[in-house]
């Protein structure tokens, strides 16, 4: 288990638009070696291999591109041009990934010979979630189907909807500033955090920060944008003018300000993110890099999120996207655990729940899990 770690980060100030709110995350030192661009892909649905079994069906308006450098030199990200602006290449033919992670070929570039990884953004997360215990019972009792056995949790859907169908996001992401060295940001709805995007570098952020409202959001999200409050209170800094005697007096005490927004907004805001720790598994090595995908301990009455993220040798985020879970969704996943945990035998996992057998087959069924049952239980 570990924590996400957003050293290099610092937190600017917010802007409020409705029920949205967004945070910029800034970076002092832009990682070089390590870029982003985005593909974008025709149809929005489509069918991708996780692996020799088994497919991944979701809706697919894109995929990032990482380029890398291994010794440290700048990578060029795409749209990066050299020389006369007429041998620029205007459009190049793209391929939806066969895999949810491709390596692409190597490609030949000025000094450092970049190499490149596409991914498909978020669902690396969402597969992850989706194949949580996707084998089923591990041991034939007696209260399992022949089909739970067979299959097991075969197939699992999950609702989520597009960031443009989240009221205002759409608008609040049209009209925001973008600031300077911004690698990154929060997405609030009515103050809950929905998603956390950090990318390595200000100039990807730039190209990809229209990329959000093609997202992925929670069902929870989608209501808060709906049914919630249709503005949140925006955060103003006061200074005490009594205490201003100069010109360096304001900036320290305006220096002072953003750090106390910064803590505030660590402890407060985005502490169920921040501090959890979560379950890290590596997917691919990139150089001095690694791409991972995490998921949360299914804490029951707390903000859940899964995630995906690219981190260096130290551990240190360079690219980050997180989707918060529903309540529902973090309840199956609590539920699954605990069945794992003791190789889905109802009476143990009912009995270390504190709850009776008939109340656990209870909760199996009204979680979506009522196939995995026989009907006498």
């Amino acid at each position: 288990m570990s924590r996400l770690d957003l050293d290099g980060l610092s937190t600017g100030p917010a802007q409020v638009w409705g029920a949205v709110r967004l945070v910029p995350l800034l970076r002092t030192e832009p990682i070089t070696d390590l870029r982003l661009h985005r593909e974008i892909y025709d149809g929005g649905v489509a069918t991708v291999a996780a692996d020799r079994r088994t497919s991944y069906t979701s809706y697919i308006p894109h995929g990032f591109v990482a380029n890398w450098t291994g010794d440290g030199t700048p990578a060029a990200s795409y749209g990066s041009q050299f020389g006369d602006r007429r041998d620029a290449v205007e459009c190049a033919p793209l391929h939806l990934p066969r895999k949810l992670v491709q390596r692409q070929p190597r490609s030949r570039a000025a000094g450092g010979d970049p190499v490149g990884l596409r991914f498909l953004p978020l669902h690396l997360a969402l597969d992850g979630y989706l194949a949580l215990h996707f084998g089923g019972p591990s041991v034939v009792w007696e209260e399992w189907t022949r089909r739970a056995v067979r299959d097991g949790l075969s197939p699992r859907a999950e609702t989520a909807y597009r960031g443009g169908q989240v009221r205002g996001l759409g608008d609040a992401l049209r009209i925001f500033e973008i600031h300077p060295g911004q690698c990154g940001v929060m997405v609030y709805i009515a103050d809950a955090l929905a998603a956390a995007f950090v990318v390595p570098h200000p100039d990807d952020y730039r190209a990809l920060h229209p990329s959000l409202v093609h997202d992925l959001y929670g069902e929870l999200m989608y209501q808060y944008g709906r049914y919630g409050p249709k503005s949140v209170p925006d955060f103003t800094v006061r200074i005490a003018p009594e205490y201003i005697a100069s010109v360096a007096d304001l900036r320290a005490a305006a220096a002072r300000r953003q750090r106390e927004w910064a803590e505030q907004h660590h402890d407060l805001m985005a502490g169920d993110l921040l501090d959890e720790s979560y379950a890290v598994r590596q997917v691919y090595r990139m150089g001095r890099f690694r791409l991972s995908r995490f998921l949360p301990p299914f804490a029951l009455h707390r903000a859940q999120h899964i995630g995906e993220m690219i981190t260096d040798g130290k551990g240190r985020v360079a690219y980050l996207k997180t989707f918060r879970l529903s309540d529902k969704q973090v309840r199956r996943g609590y539920v699954l655990d605990r069945l794992a945990a003791h190789d889905w035998h109802l009476g143990q996992t009912a009995a270390a729940m504190g709850i009776g057998v008939e109340e656990l087959a209870r909760r199996i069924r009204h979680l979506g899990f009522e196939d995995l049952l026989k009907d006498d239980v």
